[in-house]
């Protein structure tokens, strides 16, 4: 049996992405070439790793055993790579990151520029996920860091205070819920929504929310930023729900109002998480304290 890191890589981009031509694509492979690596990589294990659908594949009991060992092994390669690179002038050093939408957007792109300027031997694997799936990649040693919601359980993990990330209502100037109240998020589902990417963190976390109180929410179109769902709400598209901090950093006058939702989880703060910050790579610790700071 011979096993190959860009083989292991493209597995579990597949897994992760849930189909082989998004896998295909983060691993800058077209998917001729990625679809063939899977299946040479099954054929040389005698066994079938992934069970191929209409909507996506998912993975067998022995493919499931594969990813937990190559994530396992992949890591330690990355630890290898890293503490060679301490004697190795020149050597990269990689840190994996991964955090939620509003980290992303919001929070991360300053705080990181800054911190690879300062350490040009350093690259950093930043991936948005649901604050959930962060914590379980951290239990499962598969990232350094993460960036997540409190509303997700962080008992088995440490956590450092990271920002305040309060969620708002948005409004059209004159929308009927604009009446000056607080509004329950179940209220606003019989509303037109202006929506976020459907693989974006803060998308899958809405509509969580809305399937937890036995609805959906009605999404008329997708943006790929903050900046594009406020200004069609302020053109009368529909309503939204971001980050406060979305609408702090822009120009005071606008033509939408800005609302308190009445839910609990609205009001939330990020944590930088990892499963044991002094035991994090030289890299990986630096990078912690300096968003901490």
């Amino acid at each position: 049996m011979h096993l190959d890191f860009t083989d292991l890589r493209l597995y579990l981009n597949v897994l992760d992405a849930g189909n082989i031509t998004a896998g295909a694509a983060r691993s800058h492979l077209s998917l001729a070439a990625a679809s063939a690596r899977i299946r040479a990589l099954e054929a040389s294990l005698g066994i079938d790793l992934l069970e191929r659908g209409r909507r996506g594949i998912t993975p067998t009991p022995a493919g499931k055993a594969l990813a937990e060992h190559a994530r396992i092994l992949l890591q330690h390669a990355e630890r290898l790579q890293q503490d060679l690179a301490e004697y190795a002038r020149g050597a990269k050093g990689r840190v994996r990151l991964l955090c939620n939408t509003s980290a992303m957007t919001e929070y991360l792109p300053e705080l990181l520029a800054g911190f690879l300027k300062a350490h040009p031997n350093l690259d950093i694997d930043l991936q948005e996920l649901p604050s959930s799936r962060i914590t379980h990649a951290l239990r499962q040693g598969t990232a350094d860091l993460g960036i997540v919601s409190d509303a997700v359980n962080t008992d088995d993990l440490q956590a450092w205070p990271f920002r305040d990330d309060p969620l708002v209502l948005i409004l059209p100037t004159g929308h009927s819920l604009a009446d000056g109240r607080a509004v329950r998020f179940s209220e606003t589902l019989n509303h037109d929504y202006i929506g976020l990417n459907a693989s974006s963190a803060l998308a899958i976390h809405l509509e969580e929310q809305a399937l937890h109180i036995g609805s959906r929410m009605q999404i008329r179109i997708r943006a790929d930023s903050f900046d594009g769902v406020i200004r069609m709400v302020a053109h009368g598209a529909g309503i939204a729900i971001v980050p406060k901090a979305a609408i702090d950093r822009r120009p005071s006058e606008r033509a939408y109002r800005c609302v308190p939702l009445q839910e609990t989880w609205t009001r939330r703060a990020l944590l930088l998480c990892a499963r044991n910050f002094e035991g994090l790579p030289p890299y990986a610790k630096a990078l912690a304290q300096h968003l901490a700071e």
